[in-house]
């Protein structure tokens, strides 16, 4: 079974690489790493990266319960509370200089609900009530900040002013809504109700897959819509490969989150049909292509699609254990991702992609979206999802 070859490379790869980026001068986490393996000990810190590092190191700590990975964990929320939040206009900033000031004032839908995501799970690995208070501060300011009468919106500045989303738009649009921050924010919400268990939190989840059902989701298609104008009408005949697969997943985590049967019924179908469309679609070659932009392919092979890739196949095989192929394709990728992904020099991690030739782009290994969060949670959900199987 490939789960123990996974439990391996997280715990002897992957955990000792964040382990040894870990800033005990000014804080957090170092927040870049080049190709070259040198690392920028003065380079900007990402907030997202430093959310996704408190979630990781949360979640080995749940998954493994050595002590060490707690005490990174704490370390990433100490940075967290004392840097990353605006003491004055409330809310994550988008990122911090080295030494953790202010760098980027941005205030994003996405940045604050990651925060949320790993306060949550810091919460769940520490029992810390002030991880859980500040994750239900910022629930807050994205249900009365972050929202209009359409769904949830996107970029801020520092107090809270609607600007441009450039931080989220790709493919030469300007977009007013995402699939992708609407995923995050249901990810997040799952999370925090997971620990919480407040009727408002599950409220929220279902109002969303609402939205994923009747503006995201293309029915006639067989997939999601990416990049929406404020009143959720499509930008862009674009397919990402990787979000569909992985949204398929957190949506089926979701729905057993919040067990409403109602819910369950009317989503369950869309994510079935999600997976099995990246399946026939996106997978070749013993791993998943990135997107295809008016119909067009992108064949490079991105770390984080293939980690989610991964999972969702798993997921897809425990949801309908009569598609084996799930499974084997599951299997298929781990072996891809170990002989051409994961680099193979010392003191490195993951390559960031790998072209069709299987050639590493000179790409960082670490900066403010290069993080454990794809393949460290690869790791963890096939660790918890096999537990159990003989």
């Amino acid at each position: 079974m490939f789960a123990e070859e996974i439990k391996e490379h997280l715990i002897k790869d992957i955990i000792p690489f964040w382990q040894k980026l870990k800033d005990d001068e000014n804080g957090g986490f170092y927040g870049y790493l080049g190709y070259d393996l040198v690392v920028d000990k003065q380079a900007v810190k990402g907030c997202i990266l430093n959310s996704r590092i408190l979630w990781f190191f949360s979640n080995a700590y749940l998954t493994l319960k050595e002590e060490s990975l707690l005490a990174c964990a704490q370390h990433a929320f100490l940075f967290l509370k004392e840097h990353c939040i605006d003491r004055e206009n409330g809310g994550i900033y988008w990122s911090l200089t080295y030494d953790g000031k202010p760098e980027d004032t941005t205030k994003h839908t996405y940045n604050q609900a990651f925060a949320i995501y790993a306060l949550a799970s810091y919460y769940d690995a520490s029992k810390d009530k002030e991880a859980l208070a500040l994750a239900k501060k910022l629930y807050q300011i994205i249900e009365t900040k972050c929202k209009d009468e359409y769904g949830y919106l996107e970029a801020f500045n520092k107090k809270f002013e609607p600007e441009d989303n450039d931080k989220l738009s790709e493919n030469g649009v300007m977009a007013e809504k995402t699939m992708n921050t609407l995923l995050h924010v249901f990810e997040a919400y799952t999370e925090l109700y997971r620990v919480s268990h407040e009727k408002d939190v599950a409220d929220q989840m279902r109002y969303m897959l609402d939205l994923v059902k009747e503006k995201v989701y293309n029915k006639k298609i067989g997939r999601q819509e990416v990049f929406f104008d404020r009143t959720w009408h499509t930008l862009i005949d674009l397919y990402s490969y990787g979000h569909d697969i992985e949204a398929a997943w957190l949506i089926d985590r979701g729905l057993d989150v919040l067990q409403d049967a109602s819910y369950t019924e009317k989503l369950s179908p869309i994510t079935q049909t999600i997976t099995k469309n990246i399946y026939h679609r996106a997978y070749m070659d013993h791993s998943l292509v990135n997107e295809a932009e008016n119909g067009v392919v992108d064949t490079t092979r991105i770390w984080w699609v293939q980690a989610e890739a991964i999972v969702g196949f798993y997921n897809g095989y425990e949801k309908s254990p009569e598609h084996e192929e799930y499974l084997d394709a599951a299997a298929d990728i781990w072996s891809y991702i170990k002989e051409y992904l994961v680099d193979k020099r010392n003191d490195s991690e993951w390559y960031w992609a790998v072209d069709e030739n299987h050639m590493p782009l000179e790409k960082p290994i670490v900066e403010p979206w290069k993080c454990p969060y794809h393949n460290g949670r690869m790791c963890f959900e096939i660790i918890r999802r096999t537990k159990n199987v003989a």
